[in-house]
């Protein structure tokens, strides 16, 4: 038997203490990581790819971090506390967030949000330690992402970890090398719980592999979070860092919660021209046009801006104030500017109701800078726009509510600061509830009330209804001016919602609840919808819990959520107007780097919706002296919904393609029908009308002529049956 060498002996002894090492080590690993979840760990590794790259020229990436009084530097990975360590209780204290949740930097960032908010970050660069379920994972973990009605398990309103512990996490995946420069964060969005978290760690990768926390001189920043739930909070970087991605790590959270976020991460997109997949996704403008966000100062020189430029197609003027006393201006665009022309129809866009969905209001400031700008160039299809419509452009129907917005910033003011008026009331459902009183005379099966132009309730009129200020401009402006078609620019969703608005069961807060022409709002919305660069995208995320794609990109208001009062229903129950509610963004408050992108998603729309005056009939009323008839009612066989005449004896009914009995009457005229189609080409069809007077009104106005009051037919039968009776006595 040969005895074992030294050298055999030697390295026997060292695999054994090696291997016990290990044990060792193994068995600490796993008092601090449950059996269950390390596969779950390995698994988030495994699965990303590597990620070699090189920081871009001119900028600086931190790679590394030394430790004091060590030579060298050492990996970020190896900077990791150990998994068995325990924060200090001072750590998980929670930290007093400044006043009213406000912003720790009032500078503004340099650099603008990835887009967690926008979308633009996808779910797959979303990932999380570990999840509470499905419903609560990292896609959820967007800023101001809201909830379901039941918060049920695909669509909740934050991550939420899987433990409350501090080695919990939530990563962005940039996908380039990018200046990673602030983050923002809310809690949970919820009725039912209080969860947030109080204070966090940040730490960067270039390879999702070796990790660099965020330091200062005295060691990692520990970054203080919300005080609660829905305000976000804004913490800024002491300097930038260069990397792919960026891991936030909560180190406490309230006490009596657990550890749940809503963030967005401020970064800014290193160029790389070598990367044809980031080049192919940028969108660009070829527009000319002010891309920024305008206060109400400023929005009032950029209407001047466009009146001076195009003086002979503009008028600005305004339709009241505000509660604080803020003109409510609007732009008009036609070819005669000032007059409404028989015969030609009159459109409105309008924004702002709520005051914090921002998006609308800018991109109808574009919208009057580029038509400005098109008709000089002598754009066929926007001349020929401007020639054959008087348009009317309303950007900001709650200036006050937009002014607490612009105050906080595109990203600080979370879901709903500056949504409504000064004295606290949402413009959007503060108009009379009319379907009621229509529903209510159907059921009863007595036509007191008509089926148009229902009018307003004494009690709405009265000076101690809740009725904010800005609301009775809107219906005094309705009643002026004869619209045909109109749309309520919104934001927070991406859909185009159609009337009825308010569901017809009392007992029911969502049923599809058409309208007669449901035909055409279908229609309307979908020609909306269907021109936009994303609402009918299938491949799209849904904004917070609704799919919209069954639709095509429109829904039923009734059907969405039940609303009485809308202004909606209220235009289509009291005027002439079809009115719809045009959703243009899942970011109320977008950042001013993103305008450039949401003007070309929604340019073709805004125009084409537009263009929709024009479909259906349209026509005359007259006499037989050629003098239009103001106020006859108009009616379409079938559609059970009349419109009526303006002061000329003009009209504009909007239908889609087929054949109508159009029939007119009018007080005092004899009625008439006729056969009109609607062809598939833009353009309405022309259906006049000439009606003579009855011979009972020929009668009266003779009557009147002469100084006499005409006597009913009736009264003299009665009289003469009297005289009767005296002579047989």
């Amino acid at each position: 038997m040969i005895a074992p060498s030294k050298k055999n002996s030697c390295s026997s002894q060292l695999c054994f203490a090696l291997c016990a090492f290990g044990l060792v080590l193994l068995g600490d690993v796993s008092q601090a990581v449950p059996m269950d979840d390390q596969d779950y760990y390995l698994q988030e590794i495994s699965n990303r790819d590597h990620y070699y790259s090189f920081p871009y020229p001119g900028e600086e990436f931190f790679p590394f971090t030394e430790q004091p009084g060590e030579e060298g530097p050492v990996r970020a990975a190896e900077t990791e506390e150990h998994p068995g360590f325990k924060p200090s209780r001072k750590e998980l204290k929670p930290k007093k967030n400044n006043k009213k949740g406000k912003a720790i930097l009032e500078t503004p960032p340099d650099c603008p949000p990835l887009g967690l908010e926008t979308l633009k970050i996808t779910d797959f660069q979303l990932h999380a330690s570990t999840a509470k379920r499905y419903g609560l994972g990292a896609h959820r973990g967007r800023l101001n992402i809201q909830a379901g009605v039941n918060e049920n398990d695909f669509y909740d309103g934050a991550w939420c970890a899987g433990r409350n512990d501090p080695y919990q996490w939530i990563e962005v995946d940039a996908r380039r090398l990018t200046k990673f420069t602030g983050v923002i964060t809310q809690g949970r969005n919820s009725l039912w719980s209080s969860n947030w978290v109080t204070s966090y760690r940040v730490l960067v990768s270039n390879d999702s592999h070796a990790w660099t926390a965020v330091r200062n001189e005295s060691g990692d920043v520990i970054f203080e979070g919300n005080s609660e739930k829905e305000i976000p909070v804004l913490n800024m970087l002491p300097v930038p860092l260069v990397a792919r991605y960026i891991r936030i790590n909560p180190r406490s959270w309230f006490e009596e919660g657990s550890i749940c976020m809503r963030l967005e991460i401020l970064g800014c997109p290193l160029p790389d021209p070598n990367n044809y997949y980031h080049r192919r996704n940028e969108m660009t403008t070829t527009d000319n046009l002010d891309f920024k966000h305008h206060n109400y100062k400023e929005m009032r020189q950029l209407m001047k801006t466009v009146n001076k430029m195009c003086p002979n197609i503009t008028r600005i003027y305004n339709i009241g104030k505000s509660n604080q006393g803020l003109k409510l201006y609007a732009v008009e665009i036609s070819d005669n500017p000032g007059e409404h022309e028989v015969g030609e129809p009159e459109f409105r866009y309008i924004a702002g109701a709520h005051g914090n969905e921002v998006l609308g209001r800018e991109l109808i400031l574009l919208l009057m800078q580029f038509m400005c700008q098109e008709y000089l160039a002598g754009n066929p299809r926007i001349v020929h726009l401007i020639e054959d419509t008087r348009i009317h452009l309303l950007p900001s129907v709650n200036p006050d509510g937009y002014d607490k917005a612009y105050k906080a910033g595109s990203e600080l003011g979370g879901w709903s600061l500056g949504r409504w008026t000064q004295d606290g009331i949402d413009i959007n459902n503060n108009f009379p509830d009319l379907n009621s009183l229509l529903w209510e005379s159907e059921d009863q099966k007595k036509r007191k009330v008509p089926n148009h132009h229902i009018p307003i309730p004494d009690w709405y009129l009265s000076e101690n209804a809740t009725v904010a200020v800005e609301t009775r401009a809107i219906i005094a402006w309705m009643e002026k001016i004869p619209f045909v078609l109109g749309g309520n620019l919104q934001g927070g969703e991406l859909v185009v919602a159609y009337p009825y608005d308010m569901v017809r069961s009392m007992w029911k807060t969502q049923d599809y609840t058409p309208t007669p022409d449901d035909h055409v709002f279908r229609w309307l919305a979908y020609s909306y919808a269907s021109t936009h660069r994303l609402m009918t995208d299938a491949r799209r995320r849904a904004c917070h819990t609704e799919d919209f794609q069954k639709e095509d990109g429109t829904v039923n208001g009734a059907s969405w959520h039940t609303v009485a009062g809308s202004i909606n229903d209220f235009s289509y129950l009291h005027t002439n107007c079809f009115e719809l509610s045009i959703y243009v963004g899942c970011d109320k408050y977008p950042h001013e780097s993103e305008l450039p992108e949401e003007w070309e998603n929604n340019r073709e729309s805004l125009i084409v919706f537009m263009e929709q005056v024009h479909r259906g009939i349209k026509g005359i009323v007259r006499d037989v002296h050629g003098k239009g008839i103001p106020n006859a009612v108009i009616s379409v066989e079938g559609v059970n919904h009349d419109i009526r005449t303006g002061a000329d004896g003009d009209y504009w009914r909007l239908l889609n393609p087929g054949e109508y009995v159009v029939g007119v009457k009018a007080e005092g005229y004899t009625t008439a029908t006729k056969t009109c189609e609607v062809g598939y080409d833009m353009g309405a069809t022309q259906c006049d009308f000439t009606i003579s007077k009855t011979n009972l009104a020929r009668i009266k106005e003779i009557m009147r002529k002469f100084g006499k009051q005409p006597i009913s037919l009736s009264m003299r039968r009665l009289r003469q049956r009297a005289r009767q009776w005296r002579q047989r006595r």
